[in-house]
């Protein structure tokens, strides 16, 4: 597998960096570091307010179809108490997956063999019928639940999946907030909690960008002079194994979508 890559002598962000003596680096180092401690102090004081949040109970007995037959919402907690619900934008009729939405669960199997041990389980649902996304799952190499909504109204529920009717009048609800839509699917985290009585609480839901913290490619790359190196946000990306085949956009929407 080979990707592309541009050479530091002629990328103009880096053709005229400063480059000082290692007493001067180390001061500039040090300054920095001031400010990766205070974001890492405000990352911090977010996550906790993210777990004050109030919960709304689930009423509704979702039930999904995966692959051994109907699973209930409660099923997809797999023994534990918190689950995380990825959107996967598959939509009915596709053949192929949203390439970000790929890129996010190219990073899932290597976590869930750590956070599993702490009572977090994980599944991806999408709203095209199991026998659809099935094959590219095994394609894609992933081992993490995949279960479809197309017989329930999940998806339209937790606003990551839009009618023909609704996309049409060029508004829907997005991110928490009124958007123009790039089709009937997006993305996006929803997480949940059941409680020793079988009760599930809707706890959190994240979308666009918010889903970024799960890209541990992100966290590498920028750490290099490059960053992220991209013209729009993720213009570069390549379901993993077409890194050598035609361009592909994040997931044919053309938007840098936002936080």
């Amino acid at each position: 597998m080979s990707t592309t890559t541009l050479e530091p002598s002629t990328t103009p962000a880096l053709a005229n960096h400063p480059v000082v003596s290692r007493e001067q680096w180390l001061a500039a180092r040090k300054k920095l570091l001031e400010q990766e401690k205070e974001h890492t102090r405000a990352r911090d004081r977010l996550s906790a307010e993210r777990r004050k949040l109030p919960w709304v109970k689930i009423d509704k007995n979702y039930v999904f179809e995966g692959p051994d037959g109907p699973l209930p919402l409660a099923d997809l907690f797999d023994g534990r108490s918190q689950l995380i619900v990825y959107h996967f934008m598959f939509g009915p009729g596709w053949k192929d997956g949203c390439t970000g939405c790929s890129f996010i669960s190219d990073h899932v199997d290597a976590a869930r063999q750590h956070f599993e041990q702490r009572d977090v389980s994980f599944a991806a649902v999408s709203r095209a019928p199991l026998a659809e996304f099935a094959p590219y799952k095994k394609r894609m190499g992933w081992q993490f639940p995949w279960v479809s909504s197309a017989k329930n109204d999940f998806n339209f529920v937790f606003h990551v999946s839009f009618t023909a009717e609704q996309v049409a009048s060029g508004k829907v609800n997005y991110n928490f907030t009124t958007i123009e839509p790039w089709g009937e699917e997006a993305h996006g985290v929803s997480v949940f909690y059941k409680n020793e009585a079988g009760e599930i609480f809707h706890t959190y839901s994240t979308y666009a960008r918010g889903a970024e913290t799960a890209l541990g490619t992100f966290m590498f790359m920028d750490l290099t002079p490059l960053g992220r190196n991209e013209e729009s946000t993720m213009n570069w990306l390549r379901r993993h194994d077409e890194y050598e085949t035609a361009p592909a956009s994040c997931c044919g929407c053309g938007k840098d979508g936002d936080a």
